[in-house]
């Protein structure tokens, strides 16, 4: 089997987590400036195996999309261009923030760590890939 890797897409950082090769386990992997991902992306899988793009789709209460999916399909388009053997999966990603910030209190993060809007994204990543995960 080959790894999952999860995306978190945001306007200035993306963060970013993938599984393990038996797809099993989803761990953080990086937050990478969002102007490097295209290159980050195509260098990872060139490295590694990877089967799988899992990619968060932001959606409001009422379950249309929010305004930030336009500037996700407009990655998106570029990144099937750029890597088009790769299979892209969308996850409903409403609350991954909120749910990453609350996972930050409860291991114990100092309130100085949990301003790291970084470790936020890559938190953030890793929960839409457990979401994927979880649903298959």
């Amino acid at each position: 089997m080959a790894r999952i890797l999860a995306i978190d897409f945001g306007l200035k950082r993306t963060g970013l987590a993938v599984t393990d090769e038996l797809q099993i386990i989803a761990s953080g992997l990086t937050t990478v400036d969002t102007k490097e991902l295209l290159p980050f992306l195509k260098d990872y899988i060139s490295k590694e195996n990877v089967e799988l793009f899992v990619i968060g789709k932001p959606k409001q209460m009422d379950n249309t999309d929010s305004e930030s999916e336009v500037l996700i399909k407009d990655f998106l388009e570029k990144l099937q261009k750029q890597i088009p053997q790769m299979p892209i999966k969308r996850v409903d990603e409403r609350f991954t923030s909120k749910m990453a910030f609350q996972t930050m209190i409860d291991s114990g993060l100092k309130k100085k760590q949990r301003r790291n809007k970084a470790l936020v994204d890559e938190i953030s990543a890793t929960i839409i890939l457990q979401s994927y995960l979880y649903s298959k």
